[in-house]
């Protein structure tokens, strides 16, 4: 038993919903992922701008301390290590550094060459060894190398050599800061929000320093920005990186939010479809039915009658659209009716051109040795004339039939119109002089066009032809070629007695010719070969009261 259909406002119905609630979704999901990705790369940016600032401000506290140092170690004051700082002098200016560094410096104090802490901030450690210092890092500053030691927990040593006034080639002893590392924790806390986490490395990739919640979210999907230190005036830096990292879910969390007023919107959208669907689908049902019922009576009984309209604008579209097809209904008879005659021209030409092509040869050899007779008399070269005229006629009719029935593809080359179009001139000028005719090429540039030389020769010449034929003596035929931008054109205008409008489409049918003795099969051959090359011909009234053929031919060949 066949599927009952369903009725066609059931079906309009669910296809109005689809048509409103599918680009709705397509046009939300598009919306969100696009403020998706805008608030990610804002995010984005926005870390990087401040893990880029944060890299200069250390860059900027680093060179701070580097320069402190160079500049204190070469202070007068300082070659009071030499005597061993016996007045205190050095110690005590020692401490009013510190405490005007109060969070910035944890010791300041000065090695003499014994390793002996000569002066320092802090009285307690004066006379006594220094700590062992490993080298880490060096750099130059103001023409010193400050060296830096390597770095325990929130201390950092920074020391430089105090150069000898007495002796430049040796050393006094050493200044050494001790920097409190905790400064540039400082830093890193003070450019983050509290979801959030930065962390300083080496050119190695370890950790030097790192915000509280550094680990926690190295552990879950996070959104990343780093900077190396570029150093600062002068200071080329240690190659550190510094990177801020920051919860992917906590990041986002504007965009879950926007997430559900999508999801919101969505609903509404559905609902207020659904109300407004319903009166529509029964407003579109009434003219789908009046134009359906049309059909079904063109169907039974063809007429000219236009399609019924009404409606909303599709289905005034749909009716323009039915009155269309009725029009293209009408002219694919027309073609198929050429088509049949050229069906019945090729298999005419199938028989006449071996059984009558024969003859005619044996006819027009025959009437040609009864001319070189010298004792025919003049009624009889008269007769062989005729005989000879009128097989060259039967000859071109059979020719002419055989390229109707069989036409070839075009093989497309590169080709000079505007060339082929003087050749053409030239090989009837004389055939024009005959009947005083003036036959003229336009002033044309040179248009190149991919087609099939041979055939558009063909083309030209039937046109040509056909105007020296219908035109009486004196009369004027021009050709002109141009090209726009897409297509070449040529046109072939006279001053004869020009086509009719209602004759101007059938005079492409086969066998249909106003002129006497005609087959009416040459345009209908000039309409073949420009339909092949994809191109169209068209006649109007010409500038000169006569007929203008106009044809377009695509420049590339389709």
């Amino acid at each position: 038993m066949p599927r009952k259909a369903l009725p066609i406002r059931h079906i309009l119905l669910s296809a109005f919903l689809l048509a409103v609630l599918l680009p709705t979704i397509l046009i939300t999901g598009l919306a969100f992922y696009e403020a998706r990705t805008v608030l990610k790369n804002e995010i984005q940016n926005g870390m990087q701008n401040q893990v880029s600032a944060t890299a200069q401000e250390i860059d900027r506290m680093m060179f701070e301390r580097l320069q402190n140092i160079a500049s204190w170690s070469e202070l007068d004051v300082m070659q009071d290590v030499r005597i061993g700082d016996i007045d205190k002098r050095l110690s005590s200016f020692l401490a009013e550094l510190k405490d005007s560094y109060a969070d910035i410096y944890t010791e300041l104090y000065v090695v003499n060459p014994k390793g002996i802490i000569v002066a320092s901030s802090h009285p307690a450690h004066l006379g006594k060894f220094a700590p062992r210092l490993h080298p880490w890092l060096h750099t130059l500053i103001r023409h010193q190398v400050m060296h830096i030691a390597t770095l325990n927990q929130d201390q950092l040593p920074i020391y430089s050599d105090i150069q000898d006034d007495l002796n430049e080639t040796k050393s006094a002893g050493t200044l050494v800061a001790v920097f409190n590392w905790h400064q540039v924790e400082l830093i890193l806390q003070s450019a983050v929000a509290g979801r959030s986490a930065a962390a300083l490395f080496d050119k190695n990739n370890a950790i030097l320093a790192a915000t509280s919640r550094w680990d926690k979210i190295q552990a879950s999907r996070k959104l990343v920005a780093s900077a190396k230190t570029a150093g600062y005036q002068g200071y080329h830096g240690f190659s550190w990186q510094v990177k801020i990292a920051q919860s992917r879910s906590q990041a986002l969390t504007p965009v879950r939010h926007m997430s559900y007023i999508f999801f919101g919107l969505l609903i509404a959208t559905v609902l207020l479809a659904t109300l407004i669907a319903i009166p529509v689908a029964r407003s579109i049902t009434r003219p789908l039915a009046s134009l359906t019922e049309f059909a079904n009576r063109f169907i039974r009984i063809p007429n000219e009658a236009a399609p019924p309209t009404g409606g909303p604008e599709e289905i005034n579209a749909m009716s323009e659209a039915f009155a269309k097809m009725i029009s293209d209904l009408d002219r694919s008879k027309q073609s198929l009716t050429r088509a049949a005659k050229l069906a019945v021209a090729g298999e005419m030409a199938a028989a006449m051109s071996h059984e009558v092509r024969t003859p005619l040869g044996i006819l027009r050899s025959s009437a040609q040795i009864l001319l070189r007779e010298p004792s025919l008399t003049q009624e009889g070269r008269e007769v062989c004339g005729f005989i000879i005229s009128e097989t060259e006629r039967l000859n071109k009719l059979v020719s002419t039939l055989v390229d109707s029935s069989k036409p070839r593809l075009p093989e497309l080359q590169a080709t000079d119109l505007t060339g082929l179009a003087q050749l053409c001139i030239s090989m009837l000028r004389s055939q024009a002089a005959k009947k005083q005719i003036t036959l003229t090429l336009a002033d044309s540039p040179a248009v190149m066009c991919a087609c099939d030389s041979e055939q558009m020769t063909q083309v030209i010449l039937n046109l040509l032809l056909n105007a020296l034929q219908i035109l009486p003596e004196a009369g004027h035929i021009t050709l002109a070629v141009s090209q726009t931008t897409e297509h070449a054109c040529i046109s072939i205008a006279d001053n004869g007695p020009g086509i009719a409008p209602e004759y101007r489409e059938q005079i492409f049918d086969p066998f249909f010719s106003q002129r006497h003795g005609g087959i009416g099969l040459g345009l209908a051959v000039v309409r073949q070969i420009i339909v092949a090359h994809h191109g169209e011909i068209s006649v109007r009234q010409s500038d000169m009261n006569g007929a203008e053929f106009v044809l377009q031919i695509p420049l590339n060949g389709v």
